[in-house]
């Protein structure tokens, strides 16, 4: 069935007026910023923009804004948005994960070789304290005075 001149602007009115209102961020619900959507809201045959068939130039209008959209940085489809946004934010929180571990498995290599220094220094603490046992010319300090909190001396 051929549609009157009259009807095709009317159709390719509202192709545009759809187009505005989905390259704006105003996605139907269900819906999503492509052709399928774009021929939805216009009540008009998806069938109709490819190949030679009538609104195919709208179709390419509709592909070159969005990717110019979509090369200005910004987004029109919420979720699609918001799924950037979580991607990118995944891949920062595995980023932090990352460097976390490593951070982990350097303390705990600097906590494994501080332990062992200790061990070693607590090793020769032992082995002085018994040569200087063993020799006689040490000569041992006196004890401490400890004195009642109180009392005059």
């Amino acid at each position: 069935m051929r549609i009157t001149a009259a009807q095709r602007t009317e159709n390719e009115n509202r192709i545009r007026a759809a187009m505005d209102r989905l390259l704006r961020g105003e996605i139907p619900l269900g819906g999503t910023c492509d052709i399928k959507t774009l021929a939805r809201e216009a009540a008009v045959d998806r069938t109709a923009f490819y190949g030679t068939r009538p609104y195919s130039h709208l179709r390419v209008e509709f592909e070159r804004r969005l990717h110019a959209i979509q090369e200005a940085g910004e987004i029109p489809d919420p979720r699609e948005a918001q799924i950037a946004r979580l991607k990118a934010e995944n891949t920062k929180l595995r980023e932090r994960l990352a460097q976390s571990e490593q951070t982990i498995a350097e303390l705990a290599d600097f906590r494994g070789q501080a332990l062992a220094r200790l061990a070693a220094q607590h090793e020769e603490i032992i082995r002085l304290r018994e040569a200087a046992a063993a020799t006689t010319r040490v000569s041992r300090l006196p004890p401490p005075r400890t004195t009642a909190i109180g009392t005059c001396s």
